[in-house]
């Protein structure tokens, strides 16, 4: 392989940096209107490892959310969401870029550390390659500073530097830096200070220039350190003290989302931005260890998967409580859509923003999503390290099993049922009951579905029928 530089800088980077520029010098110029009332501020919060159950909104008896809670109670809530990959990078780039994994091409965290040492320089030429894959795909900080909008970035960020990504500020420095891996000095957010997010918006407002905020932050994730405050008020209610930890970091994430809140009231900002909640990916924890539990994270069940999603704008979206399939491949074209931007060809997500508006049911039959091993074997060939694949269509979610290298995290995909797995999720949301057996035409229908949305080629797949 030929050395490459890592892309710390890229066409996109320099655009928006000259876009920037250029909006600054025609606010100056009273060129631009300062109206900016049809473009509404965007706020996208992302958590991070927590479970779709996790919050009192979802009904859990134990842990308490009360700011978001109340934010979604005035949304347009969708409690059965989903996130087509439950695994941290990919789920993010799909955010950045409304593409499945498969599309996108980051479709694990790393590339493989069987393959090639971490600390060989074959290594770092890998990261930088798989770094540069968002240089192929607009993203959705670019796209909306094609309209004028500044964007700030922090949090859980992969992909190189904040510019790498077509944001105008942001926190993370990114690799080759010293723990550049998934997001260095934007990881402190939330757990040290909401500050940053607050300069950037304050700045904004002064400069007339609508903004976008990525708010990823480090957050019920690892480690489980909550303030002593928090895990007091959790330890005696479980058995687990890890379990503690972990119901405290929610309700510590639930404070930040709250303080973000709270600063947009204050600035009387509330009423023309557009709040959109997701989780990158579930999370069950172990209550023996640190660490997550079976069928959580990084797995196609519904606790590794399944997120409620919701979207908040007081000028302009009547809470309700929605019962439609939503994706979180949504939620690029909607945001677009919502700001004026400009819409990319061939996105697979639906753009909800006239459903938002309108109430009217969301005209979807199926929902898709897929699984690939943490570590990537071959950047260029996603099948590689491909798992899963899964659709959910009404009540049903057909699931099938591949033959994809594990090299990291083997414990977490056992993979010993490699039959066709076919849940009534109505009936039975916790997937306890194959029922693919006695249901063999819904299972051939779904099949059909999902060869339809992504065909697999050159890759061993688990028999469908025996």
């Amino acid at each position: 392989m030929t050395s490459r530089t890592p892309p710390l800088f890229s066409n996109r980077m320099f655009r928006c940096a000259f876009l920037a520029v250029i909006a600054g010098i025609l606010v100056t110029a009273g060129l631009v209107r300062a109206d900016h009332s049809e473009q509404p501020n965007v706020v996208l919060i992302i958590s991070d490892d927590q479970a779709w159950t996790d919050y009192g909104f979802m009904g859990h008896d134990t842990i308490q959310t009360p700011y978001l809670d109340k934010l979604a109670e005035e949304s347009v809530l969708f409690r059965r969401g989903y996130v087509p990959t439950a695994l941290c990078r990919p789920s993010l780039m799909t955010l950045a870029t409304g593409l499945y994994a498969h599309q996108h091409g980051v479709t694990g965290n790393d590339p493989s550390r069987t393959r090639n040492d971490r600390n060989s320089p074959e290594y770092n030429e890998l990261r930088a390659e798989l770094i540069s894959f968002i240089e192929n795909h607009d993203t959705l900080p670019s796209l909306l500073g094609e309209q004028g909008y500044l964007s700030h970035q922090s949090g859980k960020w992969w992909e190189g530097s904040f510019q790498h990504g077509g944001f105008t500020h942001g926190m993370t420095r990114g690799f080759p830096h010293p723990n550049g891996r998934s997001g260095d000095d934007g990881r402190t957010i939330g757990r040290e200070s909401m500050e940053p997010i607050f300069d950037f918006i304050d700045d904004s407002v002064a400069k007339e220039t609508p903004f976008f905020v990525w708010y990823a932050p480090n957050l019920p994730h690892t480690p489980h350190d909550p303030p002593a405050r928090l895990f007091n008020k959790y330890k005696d209610k479980v058995d687990s003290p890890h379990v503690a930890r972990y119901y405290a970091m929610c309700e510590w994430l639930d404070e930040t989302c709250g303080q973000l809140v709270k600063f947009l009231e204050d600035r009387k900002l509330r009423d023309n931005t557009l709040i959109v909640y997701i989780c990158d990916n579930g999370w069950i924890q172990n209550p023996e260890a640190r660490g997550y539990a079976p069928r959580s994270k990084q797995t196609p069940y519904e606790t590794g998967v399944r997120q409620p999603i919701f979207f908040n704008w007081p000028a302009k979206l009547k809470p309700a409580d929605r019962d439609e399939l939503v994706s979180s491949i949504d939620l690029f074209p909607t945001i677009v859509k919502a700001t004026g931007a400009r819409m990319p060809k061939g996105l697979p997500g639906l753009d909800l923003w006239s459903n938002l508006q309108s109430g009217k049911k969301i005209k979807r039959k199926a929902i898709f999503g897929e699984g690939f091993a943490h570590d990537i074997a071959d950047l260029h060939n996603p099948q590689e390290t491909l798992l899963y694949r899964w659709t959910i269509e009404g009540q049903w979610k057909l699931l099938l099993t591949y033959d994809g290298e594990v090299a990291h995290h083997k414990t977490t995909h056992p993979r010993d049922e490699k039959r066709p797995q076919l849940f009534d999720l109505l009936k039975d949301p916790c997937e306890t009951k194959n029922l693919a057996g006695n249901n063999l035409d819904v299972v051939k229908r779904l099949v059909k579905k999902i060869e339809n949305w992504y065909p697999v080629t050159k890759r061993n797949v688990i028999k469908v029928f025996d």
